[in-house]
């Protein structure tokens, strides 16, 4: 006699359709939670353990792509026209671990551009643009080793504040140059050069406010002294007139006289 599960159905059949089922619902949510891996225009992409390979170089990018891969592990933007980072530009790419961004024409970085990947980063490449500076909140909570050689930097306070918190890349860490400085005799030195040398860019900053503030006191307070000594001259002028003035009318004793000489021809 047949083992059946009902009128006709041998009970194998649906033992194997049960796992058929099972087994299709399970791929179906393990499709629905997989990060999207569509390929940006331009790029190429290549699945590695799992995860994504993103590979843009030399692509006449002018801004960073914004339909990159959720999967991103290693994002390669370097040799583009890029010449700007934006708020949250990899605020989606969670599992992001090397972004290289090197031999653009970065020139600005905003406060928010690496939202959303201080804690995956573990290597950022900026070297080789055009960055003077950036804000002190623009790499905070990074982790990454960070390059940022060969890069036209303006050596002064918020400059000093940014890299002490950073984990530059030891083999360039000697090539991040002060073009430009608060100080001319430091312009073409090594920032950490100088920093070592106990040069504190934040006192020169200081000082250079406190004489700003003078300068601004002093100057209004001549302009103060300028109009009490207009002031001054002005009522002493128009004192001087009044008296001329009561110079110039005729004395009571006069009047009296012209008075006593008009009764007695009278």
């Amino acid at each position: 006699m047949q083992d059946t599960a009902g009128p006709g159905v041998p009970r194998k059949t649906v033992i194997f359709d049960g796992f058929a089922l099972l087994w299709v619902l399970c791929l179906g949510s393990f499709m629905a939670n997989r990060p999207v891996t569509a390929c940006p225009g331009n790029c190429h992409c290549v699945q590695k353990g799992g995860m994504t390979v993103v590979q843009c170089i030399s692509r006449n990018l002018e801004k960073i792509p914004t339909d990159l891969p959720r999967d991103t592990v290693v994002l390669l933007l370097s040799s583009n026209h890029i010449n700007h980072i934006p708020n949250q530009a990899f605020k989606d790419l969670h599992y992001l671990q090397e972004l290289d961004l090197s031999n653009n024409g970065i020139e600005t970085v905003d406060v928010g551009a690496f939202h959303g990947v201080s804690d995956s980063l573990l290597v950022l490449d900026l070297s080789n643009n055009h960055i003077q500076g950036v804000p002190k909140e623009a790499f905070a909570r990074l982790r990454a080793r960070i390059s940022l050689s060969n890069n036209p930097w303006h050596c002064e306070c918020t400059l000093q504040e940014v890299l002490r918190e950073l984990q530059l890349d030891p083999e360039t860490v000697n090539e991040v140059v002060c073009h430009t400085a608060v100080r001319d005799e430091y312009a073409g030195k090594p920032v950490i050069q100088v920093l070592d040398s106990g040069i504190n860019f934040c006192n020169f900053h200081h000082k250079t406010t406190d004489v700003a503030m003078f300068v601004t006191m002093f100057g209004w307070f001549t302009m103060v002294i300028a109009y009490v000594i207009y002031y001054v001259r002005h009522n002493q002028e128009d004192a001087r007139r009044h008296l001329e003035y009561l110079k110039s009318l005729p004395s009571s004793s006069q009047i009296s006289k012209d008075f006593d000489t008009i009764s007695t021809v009278l």
